[in-house]
Formats: structure tokens, C-alpha cells, sequence
């Protein structure tokens, strides 16, 4: 069983649906003991980091993820709180995964990066099976994380970024695979298939 964590940062019901179509069963739970029981956690979120750090130290969710060793998929802000910090609010993140978001500069192009766009550099990890350069997903992010060390796949929009990164056992997506179709059904598959 799949738990997706609740710490009202939006995009709930459309991994849900997505986890549906899947025929994956799953809860949507902001509680450690029904986490503790999911074979696999999808960390989602659309907004602003601090609001969304703040609701998951209300719960001290922050703490039990940095601890946790299941599977952890994180979308868009909830990859984005892996990170260390952020420029956005100057907010502090969970640090699994060492660095600093910054801020696309919106003197270069359109800011938010919406739409679709395509992999860079896919490296080989059980998240990135079979994807190729060519599948297009859908983003919505006005923050971005370099390209790293732990980087699987990168994209390009005014610059290179991290568009999948993985440490240990926390896997994280830049884009919205709920929202990208097929391939972003892949890319779900690939994540349960690395929880089992």
C-alpha cells in the first residue's frame, strides 16, 4: 500500500486519481502510525516551501521522513523540500539531499516554466526505466534545483536543472507525472516497482 502525505500543499487528489488508474491501493494520511504501515510514500505538493514545511512540522512529519527508510517519491514541492534550503522565502527544507534551490531568472524567459519538456542526461536508476529523451511532462515550477551529484535526468528551461534526483531511498520529479499521461504512468509504475 502506497500512503501519500497530507500537509496541505495541494495536488492530493490528482496523484490519488493517478494511483487509481493504477489500480494501486493507497490513503491520503498526515498520521505517522498509518505511514508506518505504507509499504511506499508519495510525497506531492503544489505552493510556497515554508507554508509547506511549517504544516509538516505541525505534525513533526519532517522528522519522520528524514528518518524514514521506505520508498519515498517526492513531486514538484515535495521534491523541492528534499533540498536543504530554498530562495523562496529563504525557507529551509529537509536536507536529504544536499542543496539550495534557486529562482529561474525571469529576465531570460517566461517565469513559471509551464508546460511540457523533455529529459536530458538520463542516468541509469530503477525510477528512470525505461524513459527516454523524447517523452515530454508536464512542469509548473518557478524554483529550480541544479543539476547535482544525485541528478538521474536533467531538463532545460533558461537553463540545465534537475528534473529527477535520487539518494538512498528518497526519489524526487521536478515535473507532475500525475498530469503527464502515459509516460507519467511509467514513471509511477517504475516508483511501485521500486517499492516492491
Amino acid at each position: 500500500m502506497i500512503a501519500i502525505i497530507n500537509y496541505e500543499a495541494g495536488n492530493l487528489a490528482s496523484v490519488s486519481n493517478a494511483l487509481k488508474r493504477l489500480d494501486e491501493e493507497h490513503i491520503i494520511t498526515d498520521k505517522q502510525d498509518e505511514l508506518n504501515q505504507a509499504d511506499g510514500i508519495i510525497f506531492p505538493g503544489v505552493g510556497h516551501a515554508e507554508p509547506a514545511m511549517k504544516s509538516l512540522q505541525k505534525n513533526e512529519l519532517d522528522t519522520w521522513l528524514k528518518q524514514t527508510q521506505k520508498p519515498v517519491l517526492g513531486i514538484c514541492l515535495g521534491m523541492q523540500l528534499f533540498f536543504e534550503s530554498s530562495e523562496e522565502g529563504d525557507s529551509k527544507g529537509l536536507g536529504v539531499i544536499p542543496g539550495r534551490l534557486k529562482k529561474f531568472d525571469s529576465s531570460k524567459a517566461k517565469v513559471p516554466h509551464m508546460g511540457w519538456n523533455t529529459f536530458d542526461n538520463i542516468s541509469d536508476h530503477p525510477i528512470a526505466e525505461n524513459l527516454s529523451e523524447k517523452e515530454y511532462f508536464y512542469y509548473v515550477h518557478s524554483f529550480y534545483a541544479p543539476v547535482n551529484d544525485f541528478t538521474v535526468a536533467s531538463c532545460h528551461y533558461i537553463e540545465d536543472f534537475s528534473a529527477i534526483v535520487a539518494r538512498n531511498n528518497f526519489v524526487g520529479v521536478q515535473f507532475h507525472p500525475e498530469k503527464s499521461g502515459k509516460v507519467g504512468s511509467l514513471l509511477l509504475q517504475n516508483f511501485l516497482q521500486f517499492v516492491n
